[in-house]
């Protein structure tokens, strides 16, 4: 299990745009899992929405991207770099995230070609769906 500090040390987001709390398990190149503690005093559910805090998608990709990150930036030749976005595809949010929950996010490397790959994402509360899709990204 990672801690937040271990994870600082791994990809370079800081707060407060680190959306990750704990790894649980990672393998270089290949995976990684993850958990997000969502609270109600995030900085982003004072805007969206008041009365009916509801955690964006965007940044539920975003948390989604930080775990793989994690995955890709731990391997050797990675080390020190950034993974960027480079899209989005077949992301698909069902259910709601909101403050209380904790939200699995699980990444499988499943392409991979230079700097370049894909990671299939998957985000769960309570074991429940709430987003899934691939991430492409590139390592700089």
């Amino acid at each position: 299990m990672l801690n937040k500090e271990e994870i600082k040390d791994i990809i370079p987001q800081r707060e407060p745009f680190l959306l990750i709390d704990e790894v649980e398990d990672f393998v270089a190149g290949e995976s990684a899992i993850a958990y997000k503690n969502v609270n109600a005093d995030e900085w982003y559910f004072k805007g969206h929405f008041p009365g009916n805090p509801i955690m964006p998608g965007v940044l539920i990709a975003e948390s989604l991207a930080q775990t793989g990150a994690v995955a890709i930036l731990s391997m050797e030749e990675n080390k020190g770099k950034n993974a960027l976005f480079g899209g989005i595809d077949k992301m698909k949010f069902k259910k709601m995230v909101v403050p209380g929950d904790r939200m699995k996010l699980e990444v499988k490397i499943i392409k991979r070609k230079g700097p370049i790959g894909v990671g299939e994402a998957i985000a769960t509360v309570n074991e429940k769906i709430v987003a899934k899709g691939e991430l492409t990204f590139a390592v700089v």
